[in-house]
């Protein structure tokens, strides 16, 4: 978890802040704030946006670099396109990505909170491992090395990386537009790389996130070809920099932990 990121948590009846601080987690603020009757509909995104629009107070800058936003409880019930919605105007109305944790995922944080300091606050658990399982994308041709280090850090989290599974490349591909790895098998024919991006995007269903390299901000045409299936399955999806040259901005976080 990056220094000094402010952490906020919606559940049904509260919301809570946090800043993470000296390897610790602070607690700056927690205020009643029930999401019960009524909970689809503008007026909860409208109270969600207010709400985030105070969290100046404690923060310079109010980002989707510097500020996480999670929601668990009655969040969980929406159904999946009403939770879109949310997320989609929640993004629009305050830059901040509106990150709806599934029920498996908070029991993991809360569980891996109460091995490590004897917390049931399922933010603790989150601070100390973000992700069960990742997806890594990036251009293989042009930012191998990046890929790389971030995956290393991603493993050396805990985090199992479902793609790519390994980053040696395949000799006879080195170089080429179409990179494969060690433990891929070769093109049957230039229709088949289709087969390999498919099944290295199939992958993002099963991953509690999808991390994007994107070394200087650049994102290839490979990735963004990739971004729209990543929306498309409602997917988390973090940049480890700004995107830039992106023609339409879309709900995500942008950094790693330090």
């Amino acid at each position: 978890m990056a220094e000094g990121r402010v952490l906020v948590h919606f559940d049904s009846e509260r919301v809570s802040v946090y800043r993470f601080q000296g390897g610790e987690l602070d607690l700056l603020k927690r205020e009643r704030l029930p999401f019960g009757a009524g909970l689809a509909g503008d007026a909860v995104a409208d109270s969600v946006g207010e709400f985030c629009a105070g969290l100046k107070e404690f923060t310079e800058v109010v980002d989707n670099k510097s500020t996480r936003v999670h929601a668990t409880g009655v969040f969980q019930q929406l159904p999946q396109p009403e939770a879109d919605t949310l997320v989609n105007s929640v993004y629009v109305d305050t830059g901040l990505y509106f990150n709806i944790v599934g029920a498996e995922l908070e029991r993991f944080y809360l569980d891996t909170g109460m091995a490590a300091c004897g917390s049931n606050d399922m933010v603790e658990g989150l601070t100390r491992r973000e992700f069960r399982t990742a997806v890594v994308c990036g251009s293989f041709q042009s930012s191998l090395g990046h890929i790389e280090d971030t995956i290393a850090r991603l493993r050396g989290s805990g985090t199992v990386v479902l793609s790519p599974r390994s980053t040696r490349i395949k000799p006879e591909t080195e170089g080429t537009d179409f990179i494969l790895f060690d433990y891929q098998d070769l093109l049957k024919n230039h229709r088949d790389t289709w087969r390999h991006k498919y099944v290295h995007m199939d992958a993002f269903r099963q991953a509690d996130a999808v991390v994007v390299c994107n070394p200087g901000g650049r994102v290839g045409k490979g990735t963004i070809f990739e971004l729209g299936f990543m929306s498309a399955l409602s997917k988390r999806v973090i940049f480890t920099e700004e995107p830039q040259g992106v023609s339409v901005l879309f709900p995500c976080e942008v950094g790693l932990g330090s």
